[in-house]
């Protein structure tokens, strides 16, 4: 009976596993047409990995002004949506890090290990020190004494 359990569990995470794949490559080959497209666009100009280091710079000024913004009230609820996405982030990090090695193909899988190990220590700090930053915001408003 257990096994037959923790049969069906595997299962599932290997369909969600796979279904995260999926996705994952669906999101990559739209990014891949974007940058091409943008290439294209500009008569080779533009490169694809300018185009992808572009966005990531737009997302990072983006975020700081979204983040600097927010008021002290609206500060905690913020904060927990942010655990709430790191802990995503957590699971498919553990996903990435437990790719195993294969020494006769060198298919990537260690560098996606080492990218998923340190996925997995800045999501953990980023959800310990949202704890930490939300239980200091909270304490803001308890009465003293």
């Amino acid at each position: 009976m257990a096994t037959e359990i923790d049969q069906q569990a595997l299962e599932k995470l290997q369909a969600a596993a796979a279904a995260a794949r999926q996705a994952a490559e669906a999101a990559q080959a739209y990014a891949d047409q974007l940058a091409a497209g943008a290439y294209v666009a500009s008569g080779g100009a533009i490169d694809p990995f300018v185009f992808r280091l572009a966005i990531f710079a737009l997302a990072v000024f983006v975020g700081y002004y979204v983040v600097w913004s927010v008021t002290p009230s609206l500060h905690t609820p913020l904060m927990s949506v942010t655990n709430a996405i790191s802990s995503v982030i957590v699971v498919g990090a553990l996903i990435s890090a437990s790719v195993t090695v294969n020494a006769d193909v060198d298919d990537g899988a260690g560098a996606s290990r080492f990218y998923g190990f340190i996925a997995l220590i800045l999501a953990s700090v980023n959800i310990f020190g949202g704890f930490l930053v939300t239980e200091r915001m909270l304490s803001m408003f308890k009465k003293k004494g």
